[in-house]
């Protein structure tokens, strides 16, 4: 898929993803499995941080409301995206393929991106050196992806090449183990938590399922309370996604 076909992919989904991966339900399920992890422990105020695929800017919103002192911009390859991010964040956004050499400064004491490296696959290891170049010596990396040792993989691999809400060529789930081997010359692993079950499918990808909107509020708080028992399963292979912070050497 080229970098045009990739926008017009996310353009065209771009409402749909507004109205299911941002509602009550799903807004609920990111501040407690992956806000809450991601920097739940830090202060980020009068920190420079740019979140990347930032889509309108809710998580950007989400960080906001707990550091109002920070400093934000958002990065996508949508204008679209990049468009609603300013209206909704008062943060500025900049439109940037990520599989692309970064030009700009090293100038960032965080960089984020919460589901978005999982779509940059096919230029792995370019969006990880644009990520050490925005960086600050010391910043740190803090991801949300899906987790390519998940038990259930083999399927998600043939549902990603057969359901065309997906852009397979450049999407995938991603071994956390194999791209921070690849990235250990600029980065150290500060944590990594496995999570993700039931409500990770049923609550934040219902638009994914095609889990119409009355059905997911229905069933909704019944499988957060599922979710944070599954949470404590040891390992990985019962998790679907991975939380990560590295930090900047």
């Amino acid at each position: 898929m080229t970098e045009n076909t990739q926008k017009a992919h996310f353009e065209q989904l771009h409402d749909a993803y507004e109205s299911h991966y941002y509602d009550k339900w799903s807004m609920r399920y990111r501040d407690e499995f992956i806000y809450n992890v991601l920097w739940g422990d830090l202060d980020l105020n009068g920190k420079k941080i740019a979140e990347l695929a930032c889509g309108s800017g809710h998580n950007t919103e989400a960080l906001l409301k707990v550091f109002p002192r920070a400093e934000v911009v958002g990065f996508d390859i949508s204008p679209p995206a990049c468009r609603d991010y300013e209206l909704r964040t008062g943060m500025p956004a900049k439109q940037v393929d990520l599989m692309l050499p970064w030009r700009d400064g090293t100038d960032f004491d965080v960089v984020f991106i919460v589901g978005g490296l999982h779509h940059c696959v096919r230029g792995m290891p370019q969006v990880l050196e644009n990520v050490g170049r925005m960086l600050k010596p010391g910043g740190l990396f803090l991801m949300q992806e899906p987790n390519a040792r998940f038990f259930l993989e083999a399927v998600r691999k043939i549902w990603y090449r057969n359901d065309k809400m997906f852009d397979a060529e450049n999407e995938a789930a991603i071994d956390h183990n194999s791209i921070f081997s690849a990235a250990q010359q600029q980065f150290a692993l500060q944590q990594i938590k496995y999570s993700g079950g039931p409500a990770y499918f049923l609550v934040l990808q219902s638009m994914i399922l095609r889990i119409p909107r009355p059905v997911k509020h229905a069933i909704s708080a019944p499988l957060i309370v599922i979710e944070r028992l599954w949470d404590h399963l040891p390992g990985q292979r019962f998790h679907n996604t991975f939380l990560a912070r590295w930090q900047r050497l």
